[in-house]
C-alpha cells in the first residue's frame, strides 16, 4: 500500500493531515522560521538552513528572506538561483528549477490542487508538478500554478498568473500569461 507522501509525490489524491506530512511540514517551516529571522551577517549559518531546507540547490541558492515553503525537500534548485523578498513555494509535488533563474519579490509557486468535490475536498487534496527551466526571469508577484512549464531563458511578467506552459525564449505576461514575443538578445 502506498503511502500518502507517495501519493502526494506522484499526483494522485491523498490526506495532508497524514501525520508524517504533517510533521514534515512543521520541519520545514521551523526551517524557514529560523531562516526569516537570521541577520544578513550570519551567512554560515544561513547557508546551513538552506541546505537542510532545499531537495537540491541550497549550496548555492541565493536568498533574500522572508521565504516560505510546504516541505522544501521538493524544491530542486539549479546553480545560483535567487529568490527576493517573500518568495512562496508549496510544494506538495516537485518543483525544478534551472541554472540561473531569477525570482522577484512576492513571487508565488504553487503545486497544489484541490478536488471540485466539496465533500473530497474536506480531506483530499492532489498536486502537480511545475519545472522552470535555466536563466528565466519571473517578476514580482507574478503566480506559477500547478502543472506549468516554462522554458529556459523566458521573462515572466511582473504580476502575471501563469496557468499553462510557456515556451523558452519569450517574454510572457498577463492573467493568464500568454506570449508577448520572443526575446532577442
Amino acid at each position: 500500500m502506498r503511502t500518502e507522501r507517495q501519493k502526494m509525490l506522484a499526483g494522485e489524491l491523498y490526506d495532508p493531515f497524514d501525520p508524517e506530512l504533517v510533521a514534515a511540514r512543521e520541519y520545514a517551516r521551523s526551517l524557514c522560521h529560523a531562516l526569516n529571522v537570521m541577520k544578513e551577517s550570519e551567512q554560515s549559518e544561513i547557508r546551513r538552513i538552506l541546505e537542510a531546507l532545499f531537495g537540491t540547490g541550497g549550496d548555492t541558492v541565493w536568498m533574500q528572506p522572508p521565504f516560505y515553503c510546504d516541505y522544501g525537500s521538493n524544491i530542486h534548485l539549479g546553480t545560483r538561483v535567487f529568490f527576493n523578498f517573500n518568495c512562496t513555494v508549496l510544494d506538495v509535488c516537485e518543483v525544478h528549477i534551472g541554472d540561473y533563474t531569477l525570482f522577484g519579490p512576492g513571487v508565488q509557486i504553487l503545486t497544489p490542487l484541490h478536488p471540485f468535490n466539496a465533500d473530497l475536498r474536506r480531506t483530499q487534496e492532489y498536486g502537480k508538478p511545475i519545472e522552470i527551466g535555466a536563466d528565466v526571469w519571473v517578476g514580482g508577484g507574478a503566480l506559477i500554478l500547478a502543472g506549468v512549464r516554462i522554458g529556459s531563458r523566458t521573462i515572466i511578467g511582473a504580476g502575471s498568473v501563469v496557468t499553462r506552459d510557456v515556451p523558452e525564449g519569450v517574454l510572457a505576461a498577463g492573467n493568464p500569461c500568454r506570449v508577448i514575443r520572443d526575446v532577442s538578445d
